[in-house]
């Protein structure tokens, strides 16, 4: 099945003309909007991409690609914004080049070229960025910008069936890495939305979050360590259950964005798979009373492995429970031992915050339901990319919070993106669901749906997205538990983060990317790339001189 150079996925699963005709219609009635036009993407021939600035020597000329089709693909991410973008034909900054190695040693050869002819770097991962993290928007002071898509470096190296894990290269797909696993019965249990487009090099370096809403949230609760290549060198974490040896070398590379190293590969800890399940949905009056039973589910140590509170306006659109209840759906799985007293305490708890369970507990969480918001959670994406072809604004943005102070966020996040709707819109709705649960805290997980201008929709969505950003840091949120940093959130990860952080992460930049090419403008800002070359800072490796790989 083929990509879809513009949007999300594969051309097969995209909604036709016709599907989006009649989605429009139904969306105008619901926004009370005029009926709303079809667009289609333009053809690559249509989008007169500039000529590419660089041209590799020709030790590398067989890893790089100048087709007008790869250079498209590899221009923007997978948000809203970027394919209002690429529907618009608006692609001002394709990469020159789109390289793609199959080893480690013709990475670092593009890292070495890149570095002394002043061409930026930006790795691709499996191109799933919703925040802007792969785009070769990066300024002036480069001779050229080329895109490193890793996905010809792949495989499962090695399993230790003993240790349950895996060596794993950077440019596997999920559907790949699991199919690999199969075979010895063991299973890593990380899917991202993005899953089947997504790689694990590009896990690691975003520091993806996964279906699990309880305990292994993030990727980074997998890793045994880290294999990168950098502009001054490789570096590789020792393989161990755990250390207290100094600061961990692991938490240098995961959530870097390609901005310190290019991560080749990684032991990742597996489990085995899971043979037992039981799932329950719960109905609440009021999202508040589901929230509270959701803390008590987590704070009891029974961590499921789906704990997802969906407000009523999410129930109701994509679940299919229309009677205003909140939903809390609930999962739980082993490979060991049936699962059904968690499964029942849960329901226990739920009843003690007022919950209503009314089809009992189930074995399989595909039915009801719970298989009715895992089916339009799956199509999600696409549903999105129909919206964008109408003119509609359609995403999401998301944080994490402490229980405590979880209400005043939601409403006044809400209060802030709805006024923003109204007067930038005309209208629209905002609704909130929980991604993750922990003990201290949850993960809000907000979706917009709003009428737009075809002319405008990513200037509107960008004022959207700027009143939802100053909400969720004023209300004690993180501007992102999942999505990443990346372009887009920039402003506000700076405001987030500790300044003598930053200070601190742009020394690290210059010592392992002296030449400054990999992903510039992302995760430092420009003052704060400039830092470590000035006097405040010592620079590089001692003598200036190249580590040896």
């Amino acid at each position: 099945m083929g990509r879809l150079w513009w949007g999300w996925g594969v051309e097969e699963e995209a909604l036709d003309d016709e599907a989006v005709g009649r989605l429009g219609r139904a969306v105008a009635e619901r926004l009370g909007a005029a009926d709303l036009a079809v667009r289609s993407a333009p053809s690559v021939d249509e989008l007169a991409l500039p000529a590419p600035r660089v041209i590799p020597p020709d030790s590398l000329a067989a890893l790089c690609s100048t087709t007008p089709l790869d250079r498209a693909a590899h221009t923007h991410g997978k948000a809203f914004r970027d394919v209002a973008r690429n529907l618009a034909g608006d692609l001002r900054h394709p990469p020159d080049l789109v390289a793609s190695p199959t080893t480690e040693a013709e990475v670092a050869a593009l890292l070495d070229w890149a570095g002394s002819d002043g061409v930026a770097v930006v790795p691709y991962g499996g191109g799933s960025s919703v925040v802007g993290g792969i785009e070769c928007d990066v300024g002036d002071g480069f001779a050229g910008a080329l895109s490193l898509d890793l996905t010809g470096l792949t495989g499962v190296v090695e399993v230790d069936r003993t240790s349950r894990a895996a060596r794993v290269r950077a440019g596997t797909l999920g559907p790949d890495l699991e199919d690999a696993l199969r075979p010895s019965g063991l299973t890593l249990r990380h899917f991202p939305q993005s899953f089947e487009f997504s790689t694990v090099g590009g896990w690691l370096a975003t520091r993806s979050g996964g279906h699990y809403a309880t305990r292994f949230t993030h990727v980074d609760d997998f890793v045994e360590s880290i294999r990168a290549v950098t502009p001054s060198g490789s570096l590789e974490s020792r393989r161990l259950p755990g250390s207290g040896a100094g600061p961990s070398p692991d938490r240098l590379l995961l959530g870097s964005e390609g901005t310190l190293g290019v991560i080749t590969e990684a032991w990742l800890r597996l489990q085995d798979r899971p043979r037992f399940r039981a799932s329950a949905t719960a109905r609440f009056a009021t999202l508040a009373a589901g929230a509270e039973a959701a803390r008590a589910v987590v704070q009891a140590g029974l961590w499921p492995a789906n704990c997802r509170l969906l407000d009523p306006g999410e129930a109701a659109t994509a679940a299919g429970v229309t009677d205003g209840s909140a939903v809390l759906l609930l999962g739980f799985e082993s490979a060991d031992a049936p699962v059904d007293g968690l499964a029942a305490r849960s329901v226990e708890l739920c009843g003690d915050h007022g919950g209503a369970v009314p089809d009992g507990i189930r074995t399989s969480s595909s039915e009801g339901v719970a298989g009715t918001w895992r089916g339009s959670f799956l199509k999600a994406p696409y549903l999105r990319d129909a919206l964008a072809r109408l003119g509609c604004i359609s995403e999401t943005f998301e944080t994490a919070v402490t229980w405590d102070r979880f209400p005043e966020l939601h409403a006044s996040v809400t209060e802030a993106v709805s006024a923003a709707l109204g007067s930038i819109c005309g209208g629209g709705t905002v609704t909130c669901r929980f991604t993750h649960v922990y003990p201290d805290g949850c993960a809000p997980y907000f979706t917009v749906l709003a009428p737009g201008r075809p002319d405008a929709l990513v200037s509107q969505w960008d004022e959207v997205k700027v009143a939802a950003s100053e909400a969720l840091l004023a209300a004690g949120g993180t501007i992102t538990h999942h999505h990443a940093v990346g372009r887009d959130h920039q402003r506000w990860y700076d405001r987030q983060r500790p300044d003598l952080f930053g200070v601190a992460l742009a020394a690290a930049k210059h010592a392992l990317d002296p030449a400054g090419v990999l992903n510039p403008g992302v995760l430092l800002s420009p003052s704060h790339e400039d830092v470590p070359r000035g006097d405040r800072l010592a620079t590089g490796p001692p003598g200036g001189q190249k580590a040896a790989r």
